[in-house]
């Protein structure tokens, strides 16, 4: 097979040998009635008078083109009563199936899938954890609270001139731009293994790859291939999404996929240009995310099921953006905030509501950063020579009210994220100079260029950059001015911009670059 993609629009072109162009007979079309344990073959009811002749089965070519509602599907999403049309040869092998219909959870794998260069026999997930047992350290992207701060104390407060010591470094993790998520002593991540992406599991104390799971297709585009999200865990589970919308919950006891489904399939929604980048939030039963789809622009799905609770539809159906939902609570209505591709938006936690809406600082080609919260109040920017906002939320009956208080042209955050600390916010404007504003007034406090664009996340009082070229700094969160307490190069550099996130959990710092994962050692004097 040859796959060629033109604009946004993707066409296949089956390349048959002479023998089977000589021996295609047709395409019957009808209604499936039954797929073959393993996708083997498919039995049709055809329509109209050759109904009469019952059922016709198929054989499927282990390379055959299975397309859901014109975009490319897995064999287990189809269904029974689906319209369907099979492109056949002369001997019945159907090289072509092409569906019509609503996406079925595709059915767990019975066996674990042999990743390169992950050792799928190695032991997992101790006996099943519940939530009393379970270590849950950083559990999603940008940690428990979604503000990218971590809980750790007792750190370094400054850094050698080579930075902090290396405890291990690890490799095979594939393309991708995930970062990482910890739990129950084990790192969890996503990576092109091969053809797909993969769900990764990785021992936290040596690094060590221990297992993975193939959750699609592997994604690949001009600015990097991989998948852009990062999983997120609980004691028993994960769920992670991939870049082209594969969204699966993965039982970390069996290693069995419990439920999947592509979230742009199912809700009307279509890719976006560099690939889907949000990672999902979970917020205890519920998984929110937002396919950008005409019966669904946010979600929140039943963690344990995969079915709907609510489906929030926003005026204009806007596309996913490439941040990921964060929740707030104003007065006693807690909502979800994403930041979609026309602005950021609050949604009802409990029904779905759309709330409220504002696109002051969205821009027309990609709105990346996540929006972040102190007291009553929303902050978002992006890129692109556009700047933040800063929203001031009140509850009010059954609804919420918004209006826009201050905006800067100061903080242009590209994809980076910002921190919030002591009413402060912090994070890299474009070109590239690290910047402090107080949200209290909007007013700038610093800027500095010495790091460069990057990304930030918050410890112990002290910022980490990391520029998207591979420095790391160690800056003082303070609003009284720059103050770098230490900076190194990154190790093991990729010829990729290190855009994940730095995370810092259980004493250490954790960078991805692509392929590697460096743990450093952040308590050692």
């Amino acid at each position: 097979m040859i796959f060629c993609s033109f604009a946004r629009s993707l066409f296949l072109v089956v390349v048959l040998s002479p023998t089977m162009l000589l021996a295609q007979v047709g395409v019957m079309g009808g209604t499936l009635e039954s797929i073959e344990p393993g996708g083997t073959a498919v039995v049709v009811t055809p329509f109209g008078r050759l109904a009469a002749q019952g059922n016709k089965t198929y054989k499927v070519a282990p390379a055959a083109t299975i397309t859901l509602n014109g975009k490319r599907a897995r064999i287990e999403q189809l269904a029974p009563g689906m319209r369907i049309s099979v492109y056949f040869t002369g001997d019945g092998l159907a090289y072509k199936v092409v569906a019509r219909g609503t996406a079925r959870a595709i059915v767990p794998q019975t066996t674990p899938l042999d990743i390169p260069t992950i050792n799928p026999t190695q032991p997992v997930f101790p006996q099943p954890g519940t939530e009393e047992d379970a270590t849950i350290i950083w559990p999603q992207f940008r940690g428990t609270d979604r503000d990218n701060i971590s809980i750790e104390t007792g750190l370094l407060t400054s850094w050698p001139d080579a930075g902090p010591d290396v405890l291990w470094t690890t490799r095979g993790l594939g393309e991708g731009y995930s970062t990482v998520s910890i739990a129950n002593g084990f790192i969890y991540t996503m990576g092109n293994q091969g053809d797909s992406e993969a769900f990764l599991v990785i021992d936290l104390q040596t690094g060590k790859p221990l297992w993975g799971k193939k959750l699609g297709p592997a994604y690949k585009e001009g600015q990097g291939n991989g998948p852009r999200g990062t999983p997120s865990v609980d004691a028993t589970m994960a769920y992670a999404l991939g870049a082209t919308g594969e969204l699966a919950a993965i039982d970390l006891a069996t290693r069995q996929i419990r439920w999947q489904k592509n979230i742009l399939s199912e809700y009307g929604g279509r890719n976006i240009q560099w690939g889907i980048s949000e990672s999902p939030l979970l917020d205890g039963d519920r998984l929110v995310v937002t396919p950008g789809g005409n019966t669904g622009t946010v979600v929140c799905l039943d963690k344990n099921t995969g079915r709907d609770i609510w489906k929030a539809v926003v005026p204009g159906q806007p596309q996913a953006g490439y941040a990921s939902v964060v929740p707030m609570t104003v007065g006693n209505m807690k909502q979800y905030i994403a930041f979609t591709s026309k602005g950021v938006v609050g949604i009802g936690a409990r029904d779905g509501r759309v709330l409220w809406a504002d696109g002051t600082a969205s821009n027309g080609t990609a709105n990346c950063s996540s929006p972040v919260v102190y007291e009553n109040r929303v902050f978002y920017a992006s890129g692109y020579g556009t700047g933040g906002a800063l929203v001031q939320l009140a509850a009010v009956g059954n609804g919420v009210q918004s209006r826009v208080l201050t905006k800067t042209t100061d903080m242009k955050n590209h994809h980076g994220g910002m921190v919030v600390v002591d009413g402060y916010v912090y994070g890299t404007s474009d070109p590239g100079v690290l910047t402090c504003i107080d949200l209290r007034n909007g007013q700038t406090m610093w800027q500095d260029r010495s790091v460069g664009k990057g990304a930030v996340s918050c410890a112990d009082g002290h910022l980490y950059v990391r520029s998207e070229r591979g420095s790391v700094a160690l800056v003082e969160a303070s609003p009284n001015g720059y103050r770098e307490k230490g900076r190194f190069s990154q190790p093991h550099r990729s010829e990729k911009s290190s855009w994940p996130h730095p995370v810092i959990a259980d004493g250490k710092l954790f960078l991805r670059d692509q392929d590697v994962l460096i743990c450093f050692d952040l308590k050692k004097p």
